[in-house]
């Protein structure tokens, strides 16, 4: 060590001190190296400090009356090969990782990934399948689908030195426009597009034989109904996509629709679909057939004889219905009506099958229940004789029959035969309310037919505890309650059944695709009166076609016919106020073995109104028709001798 100026000792490794002889101070803005341990140098200098590369220069220790900043301390290294085998380590998991994931992608989980892609790719389209047909009894169509085609282009097949022609065809063949079919045509990139559907199929196959190129067509099918059958308002039609849409073709359309098949679409750029890449995966199943109980032949008379005699008396609305007593329906016509291919043409009354859809009051044809149910309850004979005056006061209200006349001493048959209000009103006060109810109710009235037909009205039957003072009265003969023209027809089939109600049908049953035929449900039956009250009803409705009765103009030659003519005030739907009268006739035929049932109901009709005069000469007509369409043999025996009149 050696020795300084002032006496003290300098060590030559404190700062301030030169290691090497013959040399000054070192400077001072150069940091002594820091030691090791025991004076041993570090195994690495920590180097010195940078400059900043802007700004104003940092202080130089010991200048400008600044201290020396403390020492820093040395950093210590980690080892090298363990941070190297870390990070191989950490590698060797990820590789891993990818490497497990590439095996679940392309081994274990390859054909879920397939088929998400394939999904992609490929689309699933509905085949259009054979809708069922609506026929009659016979087989004969009412409704039915043929075969057509959707032709379509696809714009990037189409050669260029065919492009003009192709539009041409297409133009000229199918009745379109010209500008629209080129469009098409040049819709590239697109692949699908449709220029006409419900082309008949040798149309198509006249413009397949042509060659060109990128024209194609799709099968499918088209609703067709047969020209006249005068079942429109009850058949009912399809819409675009085929399903039914009104009628029966609406409430069938389960049965008549069938199951659409399945086919695999490949999608091309946009969403376009490609044709020509199809394949089948689900075969179409084929609806069945609806089978009717309706007679095509009876159905189109009785709609020509009702729209004839409608617009001959300018009525607002008609309905005929032909029935079997058993309930079995063979017509159902309605007027006014329209065409099934043109149905947007026409508004929504006009489709309307006014024979359930049209409530009115029965009128006169309602005292037959009046009267069946004095009988069934042992309250009166067919001989029983009643004075029965022009007019009576009742509360507030006097009620009259049709014509005048002098007081009558009529039978319970000359009532009913005379079609006498007064008379029945008599009737009906020794029935009484709750038991005239109760047998309206059991006729059908006041609740649907079961013949399920959309719009349907089930009429109005008030609760008899709601009934007021001149209600029984004005029910008694037809007023105060309404109907449709089913459920009138089923009042008249049930008292020529024998006294037993069987709930309407239209439809025998379905047929497969096998052609093997499944009937439909028997429907309910229900005795409502006994067989000799429905005897005692059926002589005494036979006087109202004889001789002194009110509906002359209903016999028919060689049959005897049973039968009842009504008139009631016409209940205006818009005011809700009586305007015009309704017009009816039903009876059945032969009358000593009912085969048939015939209701007609004339709306507001013009210069005659009564049914006599209106409606029972349309069911003369209709009636004359069926019976000889059903070939009903004639009437073997001669009509009883029927007391109308009582003595004094």
């Amino acid at each position: 060590m050696s020795s300084s100026r002032d006496g003290r000792s300098r060590d030559p490794r404190r700062p301030g001190s030169s290691p090497r002889s013959g040399r000054g101070p070192a400077p001072r803005d150069r940091q002594a190296r820091p030691r090791g341990s025991e004076g041993r140098r570090p195994a690495r200098e920590t180097p010195p400090p940078r400059r900043p590369r802007s700004g104003p220069p940092p202080r130089r220790p010991g200048g400008g009356g600044g201290t020396n900043p403390p020492p820093r301390r040395p950093v210590r290294r980690g080892n090298p090969r363990r941070r190297l085998n870390t990070a191989g380590i950490l590698m060797g998991v990820i590789l891993l990782v990818f490497a497990g994931r590439l095996v679940q992608i392309q081994a274990i989980d390859a054909p879920e990934y397939a088929a998400a892609a394939e999904d992609m790719r490929l689309k699933s389209i509905d085949i259009p399948t054979t809708r069922g047909d609506i026929t009659d009894s016979s087989g004969d169509a009412l409704a039915l689908s043929v075969e057509a085609r959707t032709v379509f282009v696809d714009p990037v097949a189409v050669r260029d030195d065919e492009r003009d022609r192709l539009v041409d065809e297409l133009t000229r063949r199918f009745d379109l426009d010209r500008s629209e079919v080129a469009r098409k045509v040049d819709a590239e990139p697109r692949r699908y597009e449709v220029v006409a559907e419900k082309v008949a199929p040798e149309d198509w196959k006249a413009m397949e034989e042509l060659g060109l190129s990128g024209v194609g067509a799709l099968t499918d099918y088209k609703r067709v109904y047969p020209d006249e059958t005068g079942a429109a308002d009850l058949v009912g039609f399809t819409g675009a996509d085929g399903h039914g849409l009104e009628g029966l073709e609406g409430i069938m359309d389960g049965t008549l629709a069938g199951e659409p098949g399945k086919q695999q679409v490949e999608m091309g750029a946009g969403g376009v679909r490609i044709p020509m890449a199809e394949g089948l995966a689900q075969e179409p199943v084929p609806g069945k057939d609806v089978r009717l109980t309706l007679e095509r032949d009876i159905q189109w008379h009785a709609s020509q004889a009702l729209a004839e005699r409608a617009e001959e008396l300018d009525a607002a609305g008609a309905s005929a219905i032909v029935m079997r007593p058993n309930g079995e329906v063979l017509a159902m016509a309605d007027y006014p009506s329209y065409d099934q291919s043109d149905y947007s043409d026409y508004s929504a009354d006009d489709r309307a099958n006014g024979a359930v859809a049209d409530a009115f009051e029965p009128g006169s044809t309602n005292k037959v229940i009046t009267l069946a149910g004095a009988l069934e309850e042992g309250l009166t004979t067919p001989e029983r004789v009643y004075k029965v005056p022009y007019s009576v006061q009742i509360h507030d209200r006097r009620f009259k029959d049709d014509h005048f006349h002098k007081t009558q001493n009529l039978t319970l048959n000359g009532i009913l035969a005379q079609s006498s209000n007064v008379g029945t009103i008599k009737v009906g006060q020794q029935l009484g309310a709750q038991r005239l109810h109760d047998y309206l109710r059991k006729f059908g009235f006041g609740e649907p037919t079961g013949l399920d037909l959309p719009g349907e009205n089930a009429g109005i039957l008030a609760d008899p505890d709601d009934w007021w003072g001149t209600q029984l009265p004005s029910i008694s003969f037809g007023q105060g309650l309404s109907v449709n023209a089913a459920q009138m027809a089923s009042v008249y089939a049930t008292i020529a059944n024998g006294g037993v109600r069987v709930e309407p049908t239209l439809v025998s049953g379905t047929v497969g695709e096998d052609g093997g035929f499944e009937a439909s449900d028997e429907p309910p039956r229900e005795r409502v009166v006994s067989a000799e009250t429905a005897e005692e009803l059926t002589r005494m409705l036979e006087a109202v076609t004889g001789e002194h009765g009110t509906a002359e103009s209903a016999q028919i030659p060689n049959y005897r016919v049973a039968g009842k003519t009504g008139t009631a005030n016409r209940v205006n739907p818009e005011t809700g106020d009586y305007d015009g009268h309704t017009s009816m006739f039903v009876g059945f035929a032969p009358a000593d073995d009912p085969e048939l049932v015939v209701q007609v109901v004339l709306h507001d009709p013009k210069d005659e109104y009564y049914g006599s005069e209106a409606a029972a000469p349309v069911f003369t007509d209709i009636m004359s028709f069926a019976l000889k369409s059903e070939k009903v043999p004639p009437t073997g025996t001669e009509p009883p001798n029927i007391r109308l009149f009582g003595d004094g």
